[in-house]
């Protein structure tokens, strides 16, 4: 069965250009960006740990994970029905359907849906435009998968702490400028903010994303990383980014 035979025509078929992983989007709904290159990146997830990915999507995280060679099971958690059965189309494309496990439902109740202290690291790219914060889109797909109410993210670290093992981690990346939010509401669902890195589109901007690893009942020590500048002054990725998207490399996984 060929790639194009698992494409819809509302979807295009993307080259990861990561061991020769694909990957199936919507072209119009919400599509993955370098946020999700950069958390699978940041994510000190071992090779035998069972992640969990909140609001999964498209599934790219597990794919961009499998690429890096991180993770032995996966579990995708979307709450919208189409893209739970594009991730699922994406997971049998690849012949990872035994590897990567998608459902369907609210990833702030996983705890129902699996058991108690199951996980070694929850993975997430949440929702993190507020309504009214940021400019609308037309698109409902992608207007879902942006936006949250105020309960959302609490939600998500809620179910994070049910589902994690004792001193499992959570990652996630959000925008810098409610980085403060977002580490309080860790801290306050026994998830402690252990490193963090920010990212600037360019030395001379501010940063405007924020990656972040949390810990269960860790004790509240705060590692800050290295900045990760993606841009150089002649508006080039830097080194940096180039290592991170595999840029010259391109090996089989």
């Amino acid at each position: 069965m060929t790639a194009d035979a698992w494409i819809h025509d509302d979807e295009t078929l993307e080259d990861l250009q990561l061991g020769g992983l694909k990957l199936l989007q919507k072209k119009t709904g919400f599509r993955f960006g370098m946020d999700s290159v950069l958390l699978s990146h940041f994510a000190s997830i071992r090779p035998d740990d069972t992640v969990f990915d909140f609001g999964t999507g498209s599934g790219v995280l597990p794919l961009l994970l499998i690429g890096r060679k991180k993770g032995s099971r996966f579990y995708g958690i979307e709450i919208q029905p189409e893209y739970c059965e594009m991730a699922n189309r994406t997971m049998q494309m690849n012949h990872l359907e035994s590897k990567v496990n998608i459902h369907c439902g609210d990833a702030g109740k996983a705890y129902i849906q699996f058991d108690s202290c199951s996980a070694d690291h929850v993975i997430s790219n949440p929702p993190y435009g507020k309504p009214g914060a940021v400019l609308a889109s037309p698109d409902t797909d992608r207007a879902q998968a942006r936006n949250q109410d105020s309960l959302t993210l609490e939600s998500f670290f809620v179910a994070a702490f049910r589902i994690l093992k004792g001193k499992g981690k959570i990652s996630i990346v959000y925008p810098a400028s409610q980085m403060l939010h977002a580490m309080k509401l860790m801290s306050k669902c026994h998830l402690e903010p252990k490193r963090f890195q920010l990212v600037y589109p360019s030395s001379e901007k501010e940063a405007n994303l924020v990656l972040i690893e949390g810990v269960k009942d860790a004790r509240p020590t705060l590692k800050p990383m290295k900045p990760l500048i993606v841009y150089n002054e002649n508006k080039d990725l830097t080194n940096e980014l180039k290592s991170i998207y595999h840029i010259r490399e391109q090996n089989p996984v």
